[in-house]
């Protein structure tokens, strides 16, 4: 199994699994909470059968990586993302993040820059800034996170059930876009997760990416459902997409959050037209 180490605690090393398949232009995808890189199995086929390289890692603190018990903020994660990329050497990339997945593509483009990027895709956005301020009326009051850490506290494993069922819409969407198989499977990989980390990712949603944004001058694909009961479109995709001017927004009609999963066919379409796509002109 390979593992790159981004940092030490203690007397233990902070490994990430990844896994680097195929040959051709990289394509770098980060998965979301609370899960792992194998949740990416219905885009990674296709992006293979294209001709990319295809690289997927776990988060630290979920599936194969280390658990530490710091660094689940998005400073921390984008500087993951760095060491990644710099062992790998990638250059040219492409990077795509899903739900949380999206954080570590919004804070690395804004802090490291883009010469080893050519374009992003956002599935699910969390920026532009979650949490509601007096500066930023648009966002998600802050009793919400509190409540899903208490959550997490006082029961993990049946806040993943509730988790999952936001994820999916599961109600409604159970034996249409998602099996109870696909769903089970979901919440035992976020099972699987740290504590720690699940309780800690929480907070890292309500980084403010403002100043980020200005700095993300590759070509950005978002794509969302326009039914997502988790990072609601009208204050995360919608809102981000006028605010970049190299942005193009696809809006999934009715679909969920987790739309790597529900949605497929519709994201491979978009993702594939966007990154066939001859790249823009930089500044």
């Amino acid at each position: 199994m390979p593992f790159i180490t981004v940092g030490t605690e203690n007397s233990a090393p902070i490994d990430l699994y990844y896994e680097d398949h195929g040959q051709g232009q990289p394509i770098v995808l980060i998965h979301g909470f609370p899960f792992n890189g194998a949740t990416w199995e219905k885009m990674s086929g296709p992006l293979l059968a294209a001709g990319y390289r295809v690289i997927t890692y776990d988060r630290r603190g979920f599936g194969s990586s280390a658990q530490p018990a710091t660094g689940y903020d998005y400073d921390t994660f984008s500087a993951d993302l760095d060491v990644l990329m710099t062992e790998l050497d990638l250059r040219n990339a492409i990077l795509v993040g899903h739900s949380m997945g999206t954080g570590e593509v919004t804070r690395y483009l804004g802090t490291y820059g883009s010469s080893r990027v050519d374009r992003a895709v956002l599935m699910a956005p969390l920026a532009p800034y979650l949490l509601q301020t007096q500066d930023n009326p648009e966002g998600v009051e802050k009793s919400l996170f509190d409540g899903f850490q208490q959550a997490i506290v006082a029961d993990r494993f049946a806040y993943l059930t509730q988790f999952c069922d936001a994820f999916f819409n599961y109600s409604e969407n159970k034996g249409k876009w998602v099996s109870e198989e696909a769903y089970r499977a979901h919440w035992q990989i976020g099972a699987q997760a740290s504590a720690k980390g699940t309780h800690d990712s929480v907070e890292a949603w309500q980084t403010d990416f403002r100043g980020d944004v200005p700095n993300m001058d590759v070509p950005v694909l978002i794509i969302q459902g326009d039914k997502d009961n988790v990072l609601p479109f009208p204050k995360t995709g919608q809102r981000l997409a006028s605010m970049l001017p190299n942005g193009t927004l696809v809006t999934l009609k009715g679909a969920p959050h987790g739309i790597p999963w529900t949605h497929p066919t519709e994201v491979n379409r978009a993702l594939m037209e966007f990154i066939g796509a001859p790249a823009m002109a930089r500044a």
